[in-house]
């Protein structure tokens, strides 16, 4: 196997702030908790981090998508970094980890700080949250294609595709129950996450349509919070507190158009050559897999990932997840053990990496997979975002 840049890195601590509906704490107050959580748990101290990314950075628009960016973290802990980066044009929320792997690599920094911030709770509330665009304002760039639509949010976008997924696949709405009630379930052992109350069939198919097929289930949770995590150089991650988590392989392929509008094969969010890159950067394989924490913006993500990860066959989630055994914390397969996005809260990505150390660690408390898990499957979105990881305990 070619020795490739990201199997010389290891997540080394993670840290995690209050997550919450609406905080007692500015976003870079958040920020500063979990960032100081994560060097505590590595085992290092602020002068020994010498890098600092995050994705998309600061987008000070209200909107409390990203509230916080790299300036402002390093001057609140004082840090001096050799390295830092913040942009949104990456592959999603891991774009953060894979500029950091190039840095380490190339011998940029030792100790990468990586965060990401959600205050949308509170952004909401006073201002407008997970928005795409705004209502009468002149759009340009890529929201001008939504703009005559009237697809002013994420879940109007990808209820057309998800629509197509259903129309391809004949899944029903109580086989895509499955998941949102698992991960409910796992929430309500997870003490971080925002709704833990478990729901049931009959709660999901009750519950309002947002925009066919998308019921309110189906969507993540807006909210406050942040989560930070260390990359070291592996000669770096073997001194330290934690046995290393290696990032044994990462996929970012974006074979498609980059565009959320003219995406090719529009029901599989663009994922299966961000997969097939993944998988050919490692010897392992899926049924290596003893975790997986994948994307739920929607659950439409969590059954792509499934396919195109390759734990089942195209379109054949449906029956993956029948009855939601496979998934469960018991299951072959446990997915999103921490609640996900759906109920844990829309820390984008980064809770489920967070979630996937602690798993791997042996600190999931009462929610712990059984079984002494060592290999977890990661991934962000799809569309121009798709992202995975691998991660392997040392």
């Amino acid at each position: 196997m070619t020795a490739y840049a990201e199997k010389n890195t290891a997540i080394t601590g993670v840290g995690m702030s209050e997550v919450s509906r609406g905080a007692t704490k500015s976003a870079l107050a958040l920020t500063v908790d979990a960032a100081m959580a994560a060097i505590r748990d590595a085992g290092l101290t602020r002068a020994e981090i010498d890098g600092i990314a995050t994705w998309p950075g600061e987008q000070a628009n209200a909107s409390g998508f990203s509230a916080v960016g790299c300036a402002a973290l390093q001057d609140a802990l004082r840090l001096k970094v050799g390295w830092y980066a913040g942009g949104g044009e990456a592959p999603g929320q891991y774009g953060a980890v894979f500029n950091a792997v190039g840095a380490i690599t190339a011998g940029l920094c030792r100790n990468v700080l990586i965060f990401r911030t959600m205050y949308e709770a509170t952004a909401r509330k006073t201002a407008f949250a997970n928005s795409l665009l705004k209502s009468g304002e002149r759009q340009s760039g890529p929201f001008a294609w939504y703009a005559p639509y009237y697809t002013y949010a994420a879940s109007l976008q990808q209820a057309l595709f998800f629509n197509l997924y259903v129309h391809k696949s004949g899944i029903r709405p109580e086989q895509v129950a499955q998941v949102p009630i698992n991960q409910r379930r796992n929430a309500g052992l997870n003490p971080n996450a925002v709704y833990r109350t478990p729901i049931t069939l009959e709660d999901y198919l009750a519950s309002p349509l947002i925009a066919t097929p998308l019921r309110l289930y189906d969507c993540d949770v807006p909210c406050d919070g942040a989560v930070a995590i260390i990359v070291s150089r592996m000669d770096v991650a073997r001194t330290l507190r934690n046995p290393p988590v290696r990032i044994e392989a990462i996929g970012s392929s974006m074979q498609y158009r980059n565009s959320w509008t003219q995406l090719d094969a529009l029901d599989t969010q663009a994922q299966p050559k961000v997969a097939e890159m993944m998988w050919s950067r490692t010897d392992l394989k899926p049924a290596d897999v003893d975790i997986a924490q994948l994307y739920d913006g929607f659950t439409y993500h969590t059954l792509n990932w499934l396919e195109n990860f390759g734990f089942c066959e195209r379109y054949g989630a449906k029956d993956f997840i029948e009855g939601g055994r496979r998934i469960a914390l018991e299951g072959e397969l446990p997915v999103n053990t921490g609640g996900g996005a759906l109920s844990g809260g829309r820390l984008h990505a980064y809770g489920a990496v967070h979630e996937a150390c602690s798993q791997l660690w042996g600190r999931g408390g009462t929610r712990q997979v059984k079984g002494d898990p060592q290999v977890c499957a990661t991934s962000t979105a799809g569309g121009p975002l798709a992202g995975a990881m691998l991660l392997v305990r040392d």
